[in-house]
Parts: C-alpha cells; sequence; structure tokens
C-alpha cells in the first residue's frame, strides 16, 4: 500500500516532541525529539523494537504522560491545527475518546472486570454524546454489531472475563469508537491474540477505517502488520525516529543500518548484534551506533539529523548527510 500524496496532510503534525521520565537513577529521554505527520484517511505504522517509545509516543499525543516523573518537556502536536500540549484538561477531556480514540495494548487492562460490557460502551457513548440510557443501549448494540460481536443483543450483559482474547478487543475498539473520532490510535492491537484472531482484527480495523474515513496510527513491532495494514512508516529506536517513508519504500529501498536490520532479522532470520541500549545510559553520538556495522567516527560523536532523501522518504543516518 503506498501513500496517496493527493490527501490532506494536515490532520496530525508532530514536531520536536520530547517526553522524558525522570527517576532517582536519572533521566530517561523516552521520546527524544520526533516529528511525524499524519494525513485524513491515512494509517501511520510507527515500528520498533520493545521500549523504543512508541507507547510514550501515543500516550503524549493524549497527554496521558504518567506524572509526577513523566512530563513532556518540548515539542508541539498539532491535530487539526490546535496544539494539544497547549489546551486546558477540561478542552483536552472533550477530545480523549471524542476527536481521538485510543486502543491500548491489553485489552483487560482497558475494562472494569465488575461492570458488563454493556455498561461500559453505554458509559463511553454517553460521555462524549447527549444520549438517554435507553438510546445508548440501542447504540451499543449498534456499535459492537459493527465491531463483529456476535449476538450483540445478548452479549452486552456479559461481563469482560465470559470474553475471549480477540472479543475483549473487539469490546475496546467499540469502546474507542463511541465518540466518532476522526484518528484512532492503535497500540499493538494484535498483542497476545492467535494468529487468525489477529488476521481478523486487522481486517476489522481496516474496514473501519474505510467505513468511516478514519485516520489511524498503529503501534507494533510487527512488520509483517505494517505491510498489511499501512500508509506510511515511521521506525523508531531509542527515543527517536530513525527512517521516515511510505511502506513500499520501506520494503523495497530501506536506508536505515536499524531498519535494514529489521528486515534482515524478519526475512532472513538474522538477529541485529548487540542489545537495546539502557534507557538510562547516554550514548554519544547516533544511538544505534554501537550495533551499526556501518559505523563511522561521526557517528560516535554527533547525533545525525532526520535526512530528506526524497520528499517522502527521510533517516536519521550520517551515510546519507
Amino acid at each position: 500500500m503506498t501513500a496517496d500524496n493527493t490527501r490532506n496532510n494536515g490532520l496530525l503534525s508532530i514536531k520536536g516532541l520530547k517526553t522524558y521520565f525522570f527517576t532517582r537513577w536519572g533521566v530517561v529521554k523516552a521520546v527524544d525529539d520526533v516529528d511525524m505527520r499524519l494525513g485524513t484517511g491515512e494509517t501511520l505504522g510507527l515500528v520498533g523494537e520493545s521500549g523504543c517509545g512508541k507507547s510514550v509516543t501515543a500516550l503524549s499525543i493524549l497527554r496521558l504522560v504518567p506524572r509526577p516523573r513523566g512530563r513532556i518537556v518540548g515539542g508541539e502536536v498539532l491535530f487539526q491545527g490546535r496544539d494539544l500540549l497547549a489546551l486546558e484538561e477540561k478542552q483536552m477531556r472533550t477530545i480523549r475518546g471524542g476527536e481521538i480514540g485510543m486502543v491500548f495494548q491489553e485489552p483487560m487492562t482497558s475494562l472494569n472486570p465488575v461492570f458488563s460490557i454493556g455498561s461500559q460502551v453505554i458509559e463511553a457513548l454517553r460521555a462524549h454524546q447527549e444520549l438517554t440510557r435507553k438510546r445508548a443501549k440501542e447504540k451499543a448494540i449498534d456499535l459492537l454489531t459493527s465491531v463483529g460481536m456476535p449476538d450483540a443483543v445478548d452479549r452486552i450483559t456479559d461481563y469482560p472475563y465470559h470474553l475471549s482474547g480477540g472479543q475483549r478487543q473487539r469490546v475496546v475498539i467499540a469502546m474507542a469508537l463511541a465518540g466518532d473520532p476522526t484518528l484512532l490510535i492503535a497500540d499493538e492491537p494484535t498483542t497476545a491474540l492467535d494468529v487468525t484472531v489477529q488476521a481478523q482484527i486487522l481486517a476489522l480495523l481496516e474496514r473501519l477505517r474505510e467505513e468511516r474515513g478514519l485516520a489511524m496510527i498503529l503501534i507494533t513491532h510487527d512488520l509483517g502488520v505494517i505491510a498489511q495494514t499501512a500508509d506510511n512508516c515511521a521506525v523508531m529506536y531509542a527515543g527517536k525516529i530513525v527512517e521516515y517513508t511510505d511502506v513500499q519504500a520501506l520494503f523495497n529501498d530501506p536506508k536505515h543500518p536499524y531498519t535494514i536490520g529489521l528486515l534482515s532479522a524478519v526475512n532472513e532470520l538474522r538477529p541485529i548484534p548487540g542489545t537495546v541500549p539502557n534507557p538510562l545510559e547516554e550514548i554519544a553520538g547516533c544511538g544505534f551506533h554501537p550495533r551499526c556495522p556501518s559505523a563511522k567516527r561521526i557517528c560516535r560523536k554527533e547525533v545525525p539529523p532526520l535526512i530528506r532523501l526524497t520528499a517522502g522518504h527521510q533517516t536519521r543516518c550520517w551515510l546519507y548527510a
């Protein structure tokens, strides 16, 4: 799937985003000078190893970074022209779950085990729409049906523990859609699901995107998911975007040594040498240089900028300076 350059590129624009965690052991630069953009109806894949900053980026967009240790210390997040980082908390509450929906990584942490799934979807609907309880129940059934919940009329009285992992994820997706968002952020939505169920959830997200005209940020460590669903892709390593391009170029002509290593690990079962750096460790120069087979002297001393190769392809690597 390739990016459609005729689409509006102004839905979401992230510039210089920095989110740090201040711990007793030091500062963790979880998100460090991240730039991203997303157009209406597009899917952006955010890919990288565990701990690279993908989920913290999503939490930063919604200003859900856990305080007091976590803080957004720089940058801007422009959503439909508004800087979300500058809004009052009351304004943000109308955007979270309303204009921007979020599917969190583990559905059981998103669902309250002591309330039925119907009551939780109804609550999400009434939080963002002025509905009577009767009308909200009708819409909840419609919403659960639209995400593929079988026998939704009968299942709304079930509790989360009655459902399979795939069914719980469908409920979470329904709740994320309750405010009729224009942007959906899905954080590892297929983690811990069977392969066949993963395929169903991805197909569901793609169908919902087409039917509702949704833009989507899909966070994953699985390049196969990116190939199947995304238009553009941002590859993240140690808190920074190291490559940004459309999906076709990512797979046909990867530039950054880390991206090349990821693809080799998938296609040739060849692991990337070394390990992900300790987030408390301050690495001089490029964060990937200790594991990079092409590292030069400058890579060990100076942080490379995000270098524009073509109109839609950027990489953070001194090899292309």
